[in-house]
């Protein structure tokens, strides 16, 4: 059983749409375990609101992951989230182990997001013509990780 989902798109079409959703999914999925990281090890004088900030940038992440899988899903598309697949194919740009002033927590969360949201914007581009309900998802995803993004940015100060 190899297609056991229609799809109302053109073959094309899916293929392209999937692949910006497996795209997204896999930052998505990597911003979520990048959150999770900073916010077992953030250490220094601004560790509450950090610790808080990735919290609601974490849960924004794990779901925004569930409705690109699901929506793969719905095209015909099965969703790749499997580690080895995320670790070789994110664009995120990852987060050190060990303990992480809380200074350097911000710079790479902001560098993250800014890394996602570049290409959640090229995937919204490109769904433009293949799948607009596609593209919506993705311009609500985008929407909430600027707003997180720029959250983010105001607490260098």
């Amino acid at each position: 059983m190899t297609d056991p989902v229609t799809t109302p798109l053109s073959a094309e079409d899916q293929r392209t749409t999937g692949d910006v959703l497996q795209t997204a999914l896999v930052d998505l999925i990597d911003l979520s375990l990048i959150g999770k990281q900073a916010h077992w090890t953030v250490i220094g004088p601004h560790f509450r609101s950090l610790h808080l900030a990735l919290d609601e940038l974490v849960d924004a992440a794990r779901g925004f992951t569930d409705d690109v899988a699901e929506r793969a899903t719905a095209i015909g598309v099965a969703p790749d989230g499997r580690a080895d697949t995320v670790a070789s194919t994110t664009v995120a740009k990852g987060f050190g182990a060990g303990w992480s002033p809380d200074t350097g927590v911000i710079d790479a969360i902001v560098d993250n997001l800014a890394g996602v949201i570049e290409r959640l914007r090229n995937g919204i581009a490109i769904t433009e013509d293949t799948d607009p309900v596609t593209q919506d998802l993705l311009i609500a995803v985008t929407a909430r990780l600027e707003q997180l993004h720029w959250m983010w940015q105001a607490q260098r100060g």
